[in-house]
């Protein structure tokens, strides 16, 4: 066996992307924590705004989160075959697409945020909350989704220790410009849930701003790029990684689409039990966040591996990942399953909301393996080009299982929101049964790009 098929070296290179990934999530997680407990201690109405007003933001980050998955593939398979200077153009025209299209985006955002936001049919108080929030945190949209093409890109050649970094920097600003502004500390007027916004924006124009750097330093990967052919549209290349990373986009979406259905059926249980599913997806996050790093090792080292022609590494690669994903799932189980209530009291002061959101935690942990599993899975498979399949399987499960019966449970057998989360975890088994399917039925190690 030769050095790179030495498993202790495989695991060394496995750990030095997922740590980053891992602990970039984790941050992401905490902020997202602190930022929450924040928003909780005002009242059920700002974290309902907040609830409503991500499922539109969140139909521009699924966009772009799959616009940087094709990205991320295309560059893991060129920077596996040597051929930098293809990776360099690749990353370039992503990054001057992604600016264009964001802008118009978050234009439509700004402008038609009543009428969006009308979709929940939520009360003129929760309306108005919503309203404030949406409009000031979309300006943050065009940078968030610049920020999400330099990380994927970044972590597409193995360094996954820069995205991290940024996302700590934006973290650690977002965290202490909502502290300033949501409650008015050191001096700064009290803004509530539009200092939440406020704050948010800010930190990811940091990020932005950092990442970008990054990229056009002297020592940057697209150095030699800074010129006035910088904005120079090369159509077929655009074409070819919106090819690729489209379907991973529309799986997100389909996940975004079906939220807006499921946010307004949950919202006839009530705010109360709105805010207890909102704030139990936060913690959930214990779990979902870590969990996303190994998907992205998976798609960044069998990208890596296939792009230099080495099957039996990619091979290694899935195992190995597939081990530490377990392994580390098997931790939050433990926290969600048997001390819900203690992570919800982080964030909610509010005995009713830590009950019901206890109770959507135990659930959720129950299926953690199989969810968890299942983005190992997707990761590998886009990794090879494949990114397709995952868009089959989250179509097939959200408006298959998730969203149909979701209706059935809320407006045919009225049920309490308890069976809405049953179905989820149904839901979630079903998806990591076909994902397995597909994954064993397709040789995704025959398949390049590059």
């Amino acid at each position: 066996m030769t050095e790179k098929y030495d498993i202790k070296l495989i695991n060394k290179r496995i750990i030095s992307m997922i740590l980053p990934v891992a602990f970039e999530g984790v941050l992401q997680m905490s902020a997202g924590l602190v930022m929450m407990g924040f928003i909780g201690r005002i009242d059920v109405i700002a974290v309902s705004a907040l609830g409503i007003s991500q499922r539109i933001t969140q139909m521009v980050w699924a966009l772009f989160k799959g616009i940087t998955t094709g990205a991320s593939v295309f560059v893991a398979q060129y920077y596996g075959a040597k051929e930098p200077e293809k990776m360099k153009h690749v990353i370039q025209q992503t990054v001057i697409s992604t600016i264009l299209l964001v802008l118009l985006l978050q234009a439509g955002i700004y402008l038609f945020s009543s009428q969006l936001l009308s979709i929940f049919d939520p009360s003129p108080e929760l309306l108005k909350s919503a309203n404030i929030y949406i409009r000031t945190v979309s300006f943050g949209l065009p940078f968030i989704a610049v920020s999400l093409v330099i990380g994927g890109v970044l972590q597409g050649m193995g360094n996954a220790k820069t995205p991290m970094i940024i996302t700590m920097i934006m973290n650690i600003i977002n965290i202490f410009l909502g502290y300033l502004l949501i409650f008015g500390n050191l001096g700064f007027k009290p803004m509530g849930i539009k200092g939440a916004a406020i704050a948010t924006a800010l930190s990811q124009f940091a990020a932005c701003m950092i990442g970008l750097y990054v990229l056009l330093s002297k020592n940057g990967v697209l150095n030699s790029y800074l010129n006035k052919d910088f904005f120079r549209i090369d159509l077929t290349q655009i074409k070819s990684v919106y090819r690729v990373g489209l379907p991973t986009s529309m799986e997100s979406m389909f996940w975004q689409l079906a939220a807006i259905i499921l946010t307004r059926s949950i919202l006839t249980y009530g705010e109360t039990a709105f805010a207890a599913h909102q704030l139990g997806l936060q913690a959930e996050s214990i779990s979902y966040m870590p969990s996303t790093g190994f998907g992205i090792a998976a798609t960044a080292f069998i990208g890596q591996a296939l792009g230099a022609g080495d099957k039996k590494l990619a091979k290694t690669y899935l195992k190995q990942i597939m081990k530490g994903s377990l392994a580390i799932t098997s931790i939050s189980v433990t926290i969600l399953v048997f001390f819900p209530k203690v992570m919800m009291s982080l964030l909610t002061d509010n005995p009713e909301v830590i009950n019901l959101g206890a109770i959507y935690l135990i659930l959720m942990g129950l299926v953690q393996i199989p969810q968890n599993a299942s983005h190992v899975l997707v990761g590998a498979m886009r990794g090879a080009g494949y990114t397709n399949i995952p868009m089959l399987v989250a179509g097939t499960g959200l408006w298959g299982i998730r969203v149909p019966f979701t209706l059935v449970v809320v407006y045919l057998l009225k049920l309490p929101i308890i069976g809405i989360w049953v179905v989820m975890c149904i839901d979630l088994v079903f998806r990591f049964l076909f994902n397995l399917v597909l994954y064993k039925k397709k040789n995704i190690y025959d398949k390049t790009l590059v």
